[in-house]
């Protein structure tokens, strides 16, 4: 068999610009081709499409067209505007133009029997694309035409007209389609998938009383992509942004340097500190002192002249100035030398994945050195498990692609320890675990601290015992005579039981 020189050429790939989106796609669109956007309703196809026309302008200057089969144009530029796309703009500058087939005012539905073709709608499309030179397509959408006309034989024989004469003309083009259910028919009316060499699917899925959208990347014909489920979110003058997270590629550089946990006592167990680049997980039970050996985290940063960022989910501004101020902390005159950025938010305020873009905006503008998460349990709340583990994974590895040290806290499912979502998902991709326990003895409840991990490093295997005050977190003696205290379930031992215990593990 022959082989062209063209049919050795691997696809080409347009890069969209949507956040994420080029990741997960390796690259972005096959050029050239149509692509098929199909999704419920609210899944955000208008998005998608209007965003692809979009990011073109803002990126390249590449001008688009939008063929709009249901919302008249006013109603995208004014929806649009709330994304921070002035489409009336680029309509002027001859970067943007409309083919308007929405239904006109007091116009009736009529259900076409007949034979028809889109003759004269191809015609105005060729005109508007040769007018401002266009690369970019965007349709909107195929619904429409199908509760307009009745043969869907013809339809479909329309569409494969329609395709044919945009990848004739080198366009690389978008096409929304609807579903009726979230996993099921790619599309309503079974043939629209026939129509394009690349099938997208954007779903919009009730779980646990809160809407998850997500996107899959179901074909692209000759062309690689990324597989399965990814989790988007739309957000004011960002438009769509896909978290792309098993796409995330370990890359980043290991450091030796060392970092203060920002407490003597806890660097000497830790070996001399933390790494610079490490992540660092504290798991304990409510009060126990999480948020204070955050702030001794963020005041260690601070005294050595480095930026910190401390985003917290439990507690206000003020009340973290308050709390910090009673451990002998000035976080507000921190605040005021450009050394400290607190960003307060209840976990229910928004979405797992509008917090994740929010935490990497804030990291992107502050720029700190080390950052601090109080706590990320509270967040567990608003998601479903999965997403709740995505959204671990996705936070951790964009903090470790930034080299810096991120301290995150969590808390235990009870007083006495025992594991949490949290942990479970964390666990393993944490540098440095340090538990924080309570340990009742003799009628009188006391805190422990240990070092359960620290990767490339060696460190104490001691459970000492640490007080409070208000100069902050004294670590003392380790516990002796005492088992169970991680389980939860500390028992004393006399001096006999633990000699017995000792002598069973020696030579």
């Amino acid at each position: 068999m022959n082989i062209t020189k063209n049919e050795k050429i691997p696809v080409e790939k347009l890069i969209t610009g949507i956040n994420g989106f080029d990741l997960i796609s390796q690259g972005g669109l096959p050029k050239g081709r149509t692509t098929l956007v199909s999704g419920t309703a609210g899944s955000a196809k208008t998005v998608f499409a209007a965003q692809f026309l979009a990011e073109g302008i803002l990126k390249t200057k590449v001008p688009g067209v939008f063929v709009t089969f249901e919302e008249p144009p006013e109603d995208i530029r004014k929806n649009m505007l709330s994304m921070g796309w002035k489409i009336a703009e680029w309509e002027s500058q001859g970067l943007f133009t409309f083919v308007d087939t929405s239904p006109q005012k007091n116009e009736i539905d009529v259900i076409e029997i007949g034979e028809f073709d889109f003759g004269a709608l191809l015609v105005r499309i060729e005109y508007a694309i040769n007018k401002i030179k266009a690369q970019r397509v965007s349709i909107d959408s195929l619904g429409a035409i199908f509760s307009r006309f009745a043969n869907v034989a013809i339809i479909r024989a329309e569409l494969h007209r329609l395709v044919s004469a945009l990848k004739n003309m080198g366009i690389t083009s978008l096409i929304t389609t609807e579903r009726t259910q979230e996993y099921g028919e790619i599309a309503r009316f079974g043939v629209e998938e026939f129509v394009a060499d690349n099938v997208i699917i954007l779903r919009n899925v009730l779980e646990n009383e809160k809407r998850r959208r997500t996107i899959e990347i179901l074909k692209f014909r000759g062309a690689g992509h990324q597989k399965g489920e990814y989790p988007f979110t739309v957000l004011p003058s960002n438009g769509l942004v896909v978290i792309p997270i098993s796409a995330i590629e370990l890359k980043q550089h290991s450091s030796k340097m060392r970092v203060t946990s920002g407490n003597s006592d806890l660097d000497r167990m830790c070996g001399g500190g933390f790494f610079r680049d490490s992540l660092i997980l504290v798991s304990g039970a409510t009060g126990c002192g999480k948020t204070l050996l955050t702030a001794e985290f963020i005041n260690g940063g601070t005294q050595k002249g480095e930026r910190c960022l401390l985003l917290a989910y439990e507690e206000s501004r003020e009340q973290l100035i308050r709390n910090a101020t009673g451990w002998g902390i000035d976080f507000e005159q921190k605040e005021q030398q450009g050394l400290l950025h607190m960003l307060c938010a209840y976990p229910e305020s928004a979405g797992l994945e509008d917090h994740l873009i929010r935490i990497k905006n804030a990291i992107d503008q502050f720029k700190p050195d080390r950052v601090a998460v109080d706590s990320v349990t509270a967040l567990e709340r608003i998601g479903s498990r999965n997403g709740f583990r995505e959204f671990i994974i996705s936070l951790a590895s964009f903090v470790k692609h930034q080299e810096i040290p991120g301290l995150f806290t969590a808390t235990t499912a009870t007083l006495m320890g025992g594991p949490s979502i949290t942990e479970s998902h964390f666990s393993s991709i944490t540098d440095t675990i340090i538990l924080l326990r309570y340990v009742e003895m003799l009628g009188e409840m006391r805190r422990g601290l240990t070092v359960l991990k620290m990767r490339g490093s060696k460190h104490e295997k001691d459970i000492r015992e640490f007080s409070i005050d208000e100069s902050g977190i004294h670590i003392g003696k380790a516990f002796r005579n005492v088992v169970g205290i991680l389980s939860g379930k500390p028992e004393y031992l006399t001096m006999e039981e633990s000699d017995r215990l000792v002598n069973m593990f020696q030579d």
